[in-house]
């Protein structure tokens, strides 16, 4: 039986031994791989100059287990132009997808949803309420969805006002000394994040709950960004 070809993007690559390249995908059917590309670094025209992230892509395997052997690859459009700041929350994205996702787990939604996401970045748009509305997707992709119009204590809807923590495990809780206002989790359950105070607030929500399922692991990508641009993602 002839391999299949399967749609995805290159989230990490790294060399592997004199010639080859280790790879990270993140495909639309399969979920996350990890693929050999032998004599990766040699092909810099062909094979291994389109194995760049951001590059729409068809793959092409064989094998089986958990390191898969690369055979051809092909362009399905031009890469999506990520410069300045989009390139770094482009990074940002492919290191929350290598870190926490399981491989040969597949995820069709997100899968679209982080071209998308590719799309906003590329025309410059809201870049934060970009990153936030996908955090959000993602986190409920990967089993862990925001609850964002109650609080988990009594049942009570969420009210603009009120002041919360959001106990990762459970959800939002009153806190009358929190630093939550409910304005901001009904922005995120609306996507709108419109004003300074609920996008800095978004953040610092976003940033704790990801931690969290990170456990301890650092993401490189956040560490790049500030030393660059003196802020975090």
């Amino acid at each position: 039986m002839p391999e299949e070809w399967h749609a995805g993007f290159i989230l990490r690559r790294r060399p592997w031994r004199e010639s080859s390249l280790w790879l990270e995908a993140f495909t639309c059917d399969l979920g996350k791989v990890a693929l050999l590309a032998k004599g990766g670094r040699r092909n810099k025209k062909g094979k291994g100059g389109a194995l760049q992230p951001f590059q729409p892509l068809l793959l092409r395997w064989r094998g089986k287990g958990e390191l898969l052997t690369l055979i051809s690859t092909e362009a399905l459009r031009p890469a999506f132009p990520l410069v300045g700041t989009a390139l770094y929350c482009g990074f940002y994205l492919n290191e929350l997808l290598s870190r926490l996702l399981k491989r040969h787990d597949p995820h069709p939604e997100l899968y679209a949803c982080y071209q998308n996401t590719l799309d906003e970045l590329a025309q410059n748009h809201d870049l934060e309420s970009c990153l936030r509305k996908f955090e959000v997707r993602f986190l409920k992709e990967i089993g862990y969805s925001l609850i964002l119009d109650h609080e988990v204590e009594y049942g009570a809807a969420i009210e603009p006002t009120t002041l919360y923590r959001y106990d990762p495990e459970r959800g939002p809780i009153l806190d009358p000394l929190g630093w939550l206002h409910g304005q901001t989790l009904l922005a995120l359950a609306e996507g709108r994040l419109e004003s300074a105070a609920v996008r800095q607030e978004a953040k610092r929500l976003l940033r704790q709950l990801i931690d969290y399922r990170l456990e301890g692991q650092v993401l490189e990508s956040r560490m790049l960004f500030r030393r660059k641009k003196d802020h975090d993602l």
